[in-house]
């Protein structure tokens, strides 16, 4: 509420704010330590709005999934202690998904600091780990500057996750309204000139080269980019850990993913590879497969990596050919290059995308229920479909036999979060209504989140849940056995009627037991709208795709 032509109170101020950076939607569950920025965002649903969740976890999940469909940071709102506590989950997932997300905590206030007042933590000790930068605004007159830097922070080099603490009785303060910035922008800068040459000569003298695409800060014009500079070049492209979508599958040179349980004949690929031009990706632990086809400190491959944080590069692995450069800038300079050594390289490509076809292929794995399930979306969504998932068992048969086909079809933590899948799809229903949107769960992944069912009836969203229910921590149970056989602690559950449970909060509900029923229920969900759930049986006695405990 202005009061004046050149006062506002901070709180109102703040929203303007997020309005001025095109953020259209904030995720969040109500608090009393922030009632003035809730009665700030009251009137502005035009401009934006506030999405109320019912757990913070979930709201900052979602906030992580707007930012990585939009490029501009996801924004999420909680109260102070527990609100914080909670939202730290979905903190840390865009911390090594590299997403870039604003969070602004209540706070007590300023006359009550360090005395542990009601409900206080100090945010910078609590959230220094996994954020790239925590502030406390406790003048209302800097609060522009905070906000200005937190955008920029968020956005720039590699992107993530920023806390911005707000004193409860700061936000009533009124402030001599300051001069509007600028919308900020993700900075660009290509690698060096050098660099470039030195990695030009390397891809004419390399025998098996491999590209490998993945990280976060990607646009659709990167994305493009990388596709022409694989064409152009004949190089073969795999992806990191859950960035599937970054190529279409389909395309003749994408030859699979590096991730959970990654196959024998990329881990050969690799093996055979004398120059890895990794763009974007940290090639931490899952990527590596706990760092053993690439080897720390100086891997066998000669490696070229891009990344945009000068910090990260040889932080594990000594590159030989060290470009410093947001993924953007890199791709379109090198797709802008002539065909260096094309007829090399173009059998073997085609060779590895039809290993990769065999392998996505349900019929490749013998007498699996579940395969044939994830195949049929693949055939019938259309290309822009927006599939989320969090971790657990069932997301090998999603990643293994679903191929995505458009920029930003896949939203899934690499950070292994269960219970991504549902606020993630909240947020991209949010933020690209135009699209079709699932979220894909196992039982236990599921129940981790399964209160924002609420958020998304609430909020008159289309999308649909998809359950892989084996009654079981699937995953930690297929360790369980490997390190303990027929010991089974901690790792059955006790589900409820999933159906029931979705119908109870007004969604569309149904199970398949079968291959027909499925199909014939994902049709009907997808002709209904709104919201829907669908509940598979799944067999338990299966770890992974074609792996059944004996």
């Amino acid at each position: 509420m202005t009061l004046t032509n050149s006062t506002v109170r901070a709180a109102d101020h703040l929203v303007d704010q997020l309005v001025t950076q095109g953020i259209t939607a904030a995720f969040g569950v109500p608090g009393e330590s922030y009632l003035p920025v809730l009665d700030a965002f009251y009137g502005r649903e035009t401009d934006i709005r506030f999405i109320t969740c019912r757990q913070e976890g979930g709201a900052a999940m979602a906030a992580d999934a707007y930012g990585k469909l939009t490029g501009r940071p996801g924004i999420c709102f909680a109260t102070r202690g527990p609100g914080a506590t909670n939202a730290s989950a979905g903190v840390h997932i865009a911390y090594q998904d590299s997403t870039p997300m604003i969070l602004f905590l209540g706070q007590v206030a300023r006359d009550m600091v360090e005395r542990e007042a009601f409900q206080e933590i100090d945010y910078r000790r609590m959230f220094g780990q996994m954020t790239k930068w925590v502030a406390q605004i406790d003048d209302a007159s800097r609060l522009q500057e905070y906000v200005s830097r937190a955008f920029r922070t968020a956005l720039s080099g590699r992107p993530g996750p920023v806390v911005l603490a707000l004193p409860e009785d700061m936000l009533y303060d009124e402030i001599i309204q300051p001069k509007p910035p600028a919308r900020i922008e993700t900075p660009r800068f290509a690698p060096s000139p050098n660099a470039m040459d030195t990695l030009r000569h390397r891809i004419a003298q390399a025998k098996n080269p491999l590209v490998m695409a993945g990280g976060g800060g990607w646009t659709k014009r990167g994305i493009d980019a990388l596709q022409r500079f694989a064409e152009t070049q004949g190089l073969p492209v795999s992806v990191s850990l859950r960035c599937q979508s970054l190529i279409d599958n389909r395309h003749p040179n994408y030859i699979g993913h590096y991730g959970v349980g990654t196959p024998p004949y990329l881990k050969k690929i690799m093996a055979e590879t004398d120059l890895l031009i990794a763009i974007g990706p940290r090639l931490g632990e899952m990527t590596t497969a706990g760092y053993s086809i690439l080897t720390p400190p100086v891997p066998d491959q000669s490696l070229a990596h891009v990344f945009p944080e000068p910090e990260e590069i040889g932080r594990v692995f000594e590159p030989e050919i060290a470009l410093i450069a947001d993924t953007e800038s890199f791709c379109t300079e090198v797709a802008s290059w002539d065909a260096i050594a094309p007829k090399q390289f173009a059998n073997r490509t085609h060779d590895l995308h039809e290993t990769y076809k065999r392998f996505s292929n349900p019929a490749s794995v013998e007498e699996d229920p579940l395969a044939p399930f994830f195949a049929h979306l693949a055939e019938t969504l259309p290309d822009d479909a927006i599939l989320c998932n969090g971790a657990g068992n069932y997301a090998g048969w999603l990643h293994r036999f679903y191929r995505y086909r458009a920029p930003g079809s896949q939203l899934a933590p690499t950070s292994g979060s269960m219970g991504y899948g549902l606020p993630a799809a909240i947020g991209a229903a949010i933020c690209a209504p135009e699209r079709e949107v699932f979220a894909i769960a196992g039982d236990g992944c599921f129940m981790m989140t399964c209160q924002e069912m609420a958020t998304a009836v609430h909020h008159d969203l289309n999308l649909t849940v998809i359950i892989i229910d084996n009654a079981r921590y699937g995953t930690i149970r297929a360790h369980q056995e490997r390190e303990y056989p027929d010991r089974v602690s901690g790792t059955a559950l006790t589900n409820p009627d999933f159906c029931d449970f979705a119908r109870s909060f007004g969604a569309h509900a149904e199970k398949a037991p079968d291959y027909d029923s499925f199909v014939a229920a994902v049709s009907a969900a997808r002709n209904r709208g709104g919201v829907n759930l669908i509940e598979v049986k799944a067999d338990p006695s299966f770890l992974s795709p074609g792996k059944r405990l004996e």
